[in-house]
């Protein structure tokens, strides 16, 4: 999973809008697929008002707000070609090469970026299981990222990190320079999304060098009613009205689904893959 380390690790500014977009066009990608710049991906502005953060009388303007932001978003890739020995090379890329406004419809295409492509297949799998359906109704980019990261680190339980590689990775360096400002802005809004919205319970420490405070130290678990509720919810709605059937989103059913599948069949088998994993 070099490839997918990577990117999670990338340098970028997504707003919450611009990652529930390119994780909504992912999610239309079945595991037996693969991501290509030969295929537009048309996200839908009532999909990603189902997963919260658009208000409803005005989904698709925030939608092209969205889209026209993710244009013009760059993202630095450091990739390590021998192993964290060797000298890095930086890939500079955009997420998305094109994007088509359908008006009529309410939806936008987007056509991927051809170099970001071979990161965004190893990530494929994972994002239509689970990612999309615990990082749906965040309301903070910080906490989207943060998910990520606790997740590519799930099989610890924990993990400290330096200030100012967060900084980095978040695109934050020149932002709250004091600790304060830095948990009360980015660090504790993240973890409170992460806490209400996500299958994770996240805690958050710090740890001084001297006298300043120089690594954040995050300590995780699933939670224990996580698996209990996903086997007990079966049909529904969450309480932001989002339909839920068999323990997952309508919307992710629909997306994961394989010709000729119900949607318990969809739903049992992502249930067994995620517990296999």
């Amino acid at each position: 999973m070099v490839k997918s380390n990577a990117l999670i690790e990338a340098a970028h500014s997504l707003t919450v809008a611009e990652s529930k977009l390119i994780l909504a066009a992912i999610a239309q990608v079945r595991r037996d697929e693969s991501i290509t710049d030969e295929v537009r991906y048309i996200v839908t502005a009532n999909a990603l008002a189902d997963m919260g953060g658009f208000k409803a009388n005005h989904e698709y303007r925030a939608l092209k707000q969205a889209s026209a932001r993710l244009w013009e978003q760059t993202i630095r890739i450091t990739e390590y070609p021998n192993g964290k020995g060797a000298r890095p090379r930086i890939l500079l890329t955009r997420w998305v090469q094109s994007i088509i406004y359908r008006e009529d419809e309410g939806a936008v295409e987007i056509r991927f970026a051809k170099d970001i492509i071979p990161y965004l297949n190893q990530l494929t799998a994972e994002f239509s299981q689970y990612r999309l359906q615990n990082v749906s109704g965040m309301t903070s980019s910080y906490g989207v990222r943060l998910y990520e990261l606790l997740v590519q680190w799930r099989s610890r339980g924990e993990r400290e990190v330096e200030i100012g590689w967060l900084r980095h990775i978040l695109q934050i360096e020149d932002k709250y320079p004091s600790i304060r400002d830095l948990k009360r802005r980015v660090l504790s809004p993240a973890v409170e999304d992460v806490n209400e919205h996500s299958d994770l319970s996240v805690s958050l420490g710090q740890r001084k060098t001297g006298r300043k405070v120089t690594h954040i130290q995050l300590k995780f678990c699933p939670k224990k009613d996580a698996a209990l509720s996903t086997e007990h919810s079966q049909e529904g709605n969450r309480p932001n009205g989002e339909p839920f059937m068999f323990g997952y989103p309508k919307y992710l059913l629909d997306n994961s689904a394989r010709p000729g599948e119900t949607y318990e069949q969809v739903a049992r088998r992502l249930r067994s893959k995620r517990s296999s994993g």
